[in-house]
């Protein structure tokens, strides 16, 4: 396994707890907001898992939760411009540059 891809697994895993944590206490509001994220963080740790086992629909579900919430992260930073929300962004879309790569597209079984 690379390096990278178990960083950003730790890393996404931690971002993930975070993000079900503030949802269950209405961070999100108590409507469409929580469900939509608590799906999303659902729907990540389970790409995580596949992820870490090199299977490739865990490769297409960690890449594709990378590129929701990147653009979560710009569509906030316009929202309320906190350089917090475009440093996330750009960290987010670091890693789906990282994970399309050759190397580690072909590594996934």
């Amino acid at each position: 396994m690379l390096p990278g891809v178990a960083g950003i697994a730790m890393f996404l895993l931690f971002l993930t707890l975070i993000n079900v944590f503030g949802a269950l206490q209405d961070a999100f509001g108590t409507g469409a907001g929580k469900i939509g994220v608590l799906c999303l963080c659902t729907m990540l740790v389970a790409g995580l898992f596949g992820l870490l086992r090199m299977r490739r629909w865990g490769w297409a579900i960690v890449c594709g939760g990378c590129i929701l919430l990147s653009c979560g992260y710009f569509y906030g930073y316009r929202l309320s411009h906190r350089p917090f929300y475009l440093v996330q962004g750009f960290f987010m879309m670091v890693f789906f540059l990282y994970l399309v790569r050759m190397e580690v597209r072909d590594r996934m079984v």
